[in-house]
């Protein structure tokens, strides 16, 4: 292999750490140009690395699983670049996984000199790790241990100026399978409990600085290349307006009105309270400023106050997982809750949908604790139970799936592969319930961002009730998300540009040419090399479904309604297209084609 440190690069800063807090020890990995070249940064060389470093079968505490940090060749440079990626097989679904997040915490580390860095072991005691243009510390975190994410980072950057802080709380000290990292206060690396896995190792947060610069390729092409996204950016409805004005929520009126805004566990596709959790809402009552991540004119935050506390958000999928799904129409309280669970590391898709799913259950009648649709009071004493494992909290605290399974009712956990599905009924869109069921990291939306097409006509609007063609359009979303999550860049950039656009965006920065085939062809191995690792962990076709209750109730009110998902169909076309056999895996035509 070429050491990456044995001629200039551009855009990737040419060194990767990877550090074993249970002795101190550090090495440097290698990274060859083949490999840089097939799977870029972030997500796809996490996946790459993670697949070199473990077998399928390694259980996600233990001290030898490694956890990867990973920044892209993009990050620090690119509008939205100030992302990161954490990759290594989810607690809480077994999948291979990786969890994104935004803020600055990815260009703060990427100026330490650094692409990014690999953690395993276990700390005999509490620890942070101090990264600096000097390399990687390992400090004691004694002092932090049980602290919230929000008084961790105000003690570290008083301690740090300058510097950016990711953390976890105290979900994440007593591994909650669905914790999240969280930096810079309110971004986080949300889903698959990664934050979890940091709690096994006992690593409390990490502190980056950096003051190094990035070097670029082509310094002229660059500013000409700024000057273009600026301009693609600004006028595309959702980036340059909808995401500015109105930030994520703007999305709450849209999906309500096409009768797919999930309703008490998904019972429902049709909130009758929706305008009084919306964006227009929250904007009318709520809102501060508009807030931005990193190099980030789209600005899609929200710094938001109550009466009682003030914070980011809450988020379109926050907004539902505490409002619609658990029939809240309360909007200081779904706020709170999202401050809440930012504070103490939960993932609030998970948090608000498992107990969405205790409530059903309750109503079913074999959930001894007394939960009800509509009751805002319970939210706060809930999400801090579940963060520490306190009574009920310790039985939420297993997600929806374990949950549902414990209390003899499967069916009402409305998730793929233990990951629950976010704020988008499928079978309002057959496209997305593709999505969701193909997923190799579960129920997301992000894999596969199939409202685009069929909801908000990005970049055309297709049929969102037809499954026809819907394989072949999921499969290239996937590839496209694939790369952007490996540059690593915002993936609401794909509203505004196409493959193309980040094809010149790599060449620019790094010096490297893709055509776009080339380039897709990138997402397609990423997604296959995902798809070998779940495959060897034992998940095959029969996981690739979705809740009985999409494939089987249909909605009884609005424009959804009366509709199933069609998945059987439409799946074995996806196999065909991906070079699948019958029960999903990549055979070894696929394999050998894409170079993995």
């Amino acid at each position: 292999m070429t050491n990456i440190n044995s001629k200039e690069l551009f855009g990737w800063m040419g060194k990767i750490v990877k550090i074993n807090v249970s002795n101190g020890t550090q090495e440097i990995v290698e990274i060859s140009d083949d490999i840089r070249k097939k799977y870029i940064g972030g997500r796809g060389l996490g996946v790459k690395l993670y697949s070199d470093m473990c077998n399928a079968d390694i259980d996600p505490f233990s001290a030898e699983n490694p956890i990867i940090f990973l920044t892209g060749p993009l990050t620090g440079l690119i509008p939205t670049a100030g992302r990161y990626q954490v990759i290594s097989r989810s607690p809480q679904t077994g999948t291979i996984s990786d969890s994104s997040s935004g803020g600055f915490f990815g260009n703060v580390l990427k100026k330490t000199g650094i692409d990014g860095f690999i953690v395993t072991g276990k700390a005999e005691k509490p620890v942070y790790l101090l990264v600096t243009d000097d390399g990687i510390e390992i400090k004691d975190a004694t002092h932090l241990w049980g602290k919230n994410t929000h008084d961790t980072r105000d003690i570290l950057t008083a301690e740090y100026p300058k510097s950016s802080v990711a953390s976890i709380g105290p979900a994440g000290e007593n591994q909650v399978l669905y914790s999240a990292i969280m930096n810079d206060k309110d971004r986080a690396a949300g889903r698959g409990g990664m934050g979890a896995i940091m709690g096994s190792k006992n690593l409390k947060a990490i502190v980056a600085f950096g003051t190094k610069d990035i070097p670029v390729a082509d310094p002229d092409g660059f500013k000409e290349l700024l000057a273009k996204l600026s301009r693609l950016i600004d006028k595309n409805p959702v980036t340059g307006k909808s995401l500015n004005l109105l930030g994520t929520s703007v999305l709450v009126n849209v999906i309500n009105a096409h009768g797919m805004f999930p309703t008490e566990n998904f019972k429902r596709g049709v909130f009758n309270d929706a305008e009084g959790i919306s964006g227009e809402k929250i904007t009318e009552v709520l809102l501060q400023k508009r807030s931005a991540c990193f190099h980030c004119p789209i600005a899609c935050g929200r710094s938001t106050r109550t009466a009682n506390k003030s914070g980011e958000g809450p988020e379109y999928e926050s907004v539902w997982a505490f409002g619609a799904q658990l029939g809240i129409n309360d909007l200081t309280k779904i706020t709170e809750a999202n401050y809440l669970c930012n504070e103490l590391g939960l993932d609030t898709i998970t948090t608000g949908s498992t107990i969405g799913c205790a409530m059903e259950l309750y109503e079913k009648g074999v959930f001894p604790h007394e939960l009800k649709w509509g009751d805002a009071n319970i939210l706060e004493k809930l999400i801090e139970d579940i963060a520490y494992k306190r009574g009920i909290g310790a039985e939420l605290a297993l997600g929806s799936k374990r949950l549902a399974e414990k209390f003899g009712k499967p069916e009402l956990a409305m998730h793929v592969k233990g990951l629950e599905i976010p704020a988008y009924d499928p079978r309002g869109a057959q496209g997305q319930a593709l999505s969701y069921a193909t997923s190799n990291r579960g129920g997301c939306h992000m894999r596969a961002y199939a409202i685009a097409p069929e909801i908000l006509g990005s970049p055309m609007n297709i049929d969102r009730y037809s499954s026809d063609g819907k394989a072949e359009i999921v499969a290239l979303l996937q590839d496209i998300s694939a790369v952007v999550d490996s540059t690593v860049l915002c993936r609401f950039l794909q509203f505004a540009m196409s493959i193309s656009t980040f094809a010149e965006m790599i060449e620019v920065v790094t010096g490297l040419k893709y055509t776009d085939d080339e380039l897709l062809t990138v997402g397609t191995r990423i997604y296959n090399l995902e798809r070998e690792f779940n495959s060897k962990a034992g998940f095959t076709r029969k996981d690739d479904i979705l809740p009985v209750r999409f494939l089987e109730e249909e909605l009884d009110e609005g424009s959804s309604r009366n509709r199933v998902v069609h998945l059987d169909k439409m799946l074995d076309e996806f196999y065909k297209i991906r070079g699948w056999d019958e029960n999903g895996i990549p055979t070894e035509e696929t394999k050998k084609k894409l170079r993995i």
